[in-house]
């Protein structure tokens, strides 16, 4: 059964898309490509090559001029340099305004690629083909794109919404059992933000999920994972068709992510995005609690409803000065105030702006303990 959720644009510049999830959804792509469009460039990782390549000929069978550009696989492609030699291959190719890019990937693809699309004549249509969990439940809907500096993740970029978004669900069949529990820390997020339901599926199969198999996974999993990848579309799909550019209500999303770009930094983003995001989590449970919003049992649900997934949920207690430096610029930080998504309870999402130092350090204090005894290698696996 195909699904498509509309996200909902608020003007001309920023018009309303679909996401559409299903499998076999090719055949959907010019439809969200539109009329006009003559020469597309499928940007893709050099890991996806064959898949990047059966989408160029595929466009090639339905009459469009296309390209392709292989990228540097994960975030080693979000750099000033790649962005430039894509510049390079539209203008070789002469690509206009009406023209398009696709992007086929994970989450760094899509931002790369809707940069390159944000920036080229000031602005041409992209469309993402998704093929991870968390670049279909995050960084392919929404608009944000972006590169990396030195500096920090995504420091450079613009927000640019896609043409529309295909969520294949045979890409899934494939992925590798890490990179679906890391996209699940995006899932389990939008849970604790927005959608209780997502956080009991997950409790009541993270077993399943946890243990991946891919195209021998039960039906009964892909039913539950299926049904987990729409409604965190949709409670994304409901964010930012209120707010694009992140003037307040779209920062919610962020939740996790301020600790968890500086981990990402720290670590020169040799581990995965999500890995980073469910310790970014932690500690803002335990800021709330803290800060005398959240209580007990749900900053205890965050740890075990993370763990139970074989996300981790403790950092190295040596990192701390490091850290914070890193959060100092977040694009939520304003001057020297630091500012944070916390939560007063499930689904009721808040901001904590300048948190006393001593209060940080006690949170960071409380996930730098020890990880709990019992799933040896997992932070590991993850790339921590």
């Amino acid at each position: 059964m195909t699904v498509r959720v509309t996200v909902q644009g608020s003007t001309n510049e920023a018009p309303s898309y679909d996401v559409v999830v299903g499998r076999h959804l090719l055949g959907e792509l010019p439809g969200l490509l539109g009329d006009g469009v003559r020469r597309v460039l499928v940007m893709h990782p050099a890991s996806l090559q064959a898949t990047g390549e059966a989408v160029r000929e595929d466009l090639v069978a339905q009459g469009y001029e296309a390209f392709a550009v292989e990228l540097p696989d994960a975030e080693e492609q979000k750099t000033a340099q790649v962005a430039a030699f894509c510049w390079q291959v539209l203008g070789q190719a002469d690509f206009t305004r009406s023209d398009a890019i696709v992007s086929v990937g994970g989450g760094a693809t899509t931002d790369l690629a809707g940069f390159v699309a944000a920036t080229w004549l000031r602005g041409i249509k992209v469309v993402h083909v998704p093929t991870t969990l968390l670049a279909m439940v995050d960084a392919a809907v929404g608009g944000k794109t972006g590169i990396n500096t030195a500096e920090g993740k995504n420091l450079v970029g613009a927000f640019h919404p896609p043409a529309g978004v295909l969520c294949d669900l045979a890409a899934l069949e494939t992925l590798d059992r890490w990179d679906l529990v890391a996209g699940m820390a995006e899932v389990v997020k939008t849970g604790f933000i927005a959608d209780p339901r997502i956080l009991e599926l997950v409790e009541e199969h993270a077993d399943e999920l946890r243990e991946w198999k891919g195209s021998d996974a039960s039906p009964e999993t892909w039913t539950v994972l299926t049904e987990l990848i729409e409604r965190s579309v949709r409670v994304k799909a409901r964010v930012v068709g209120e707010d694009l550019t992140e003037q307040g209500l779209r920062e919610i999303l962020n939740y996790g992510h301020t600790l968890g770009h500086a981990i990402e930094l720290t670590e020169r983003y040799q581990l995965r995005h999500g890995a980073a995001v469910a310790v970014g989590m932690v500690f803002a449970a335990e800021l709330a609690r803290l800060g005398g919003k959240l209580d007990d049992a749900v900053v205890d649900r965050h740890r075990s409803i993370l763990d139970s997934l074989g996300l981790p949920t403790t950092y190295r207690g040596d990192r701390w000065d490091k850290l914070l430096a890193a959060m100092q610029r977040d694009k939520k930080t304003r001057g020297t105030l630091l500012r944070f998504v916390v939560l007063d309870d499930v689904a009721k999402p808040t901001r904590l702006e300048g948190p006393d130092p001593t209060l940080l350090a006690a949170a960071y204090a409380e996930i730098s303990k020890e990880p709990p005894a019992g799933r040896p290698g997992v932070t590991v696996q993850l790339g921590l």
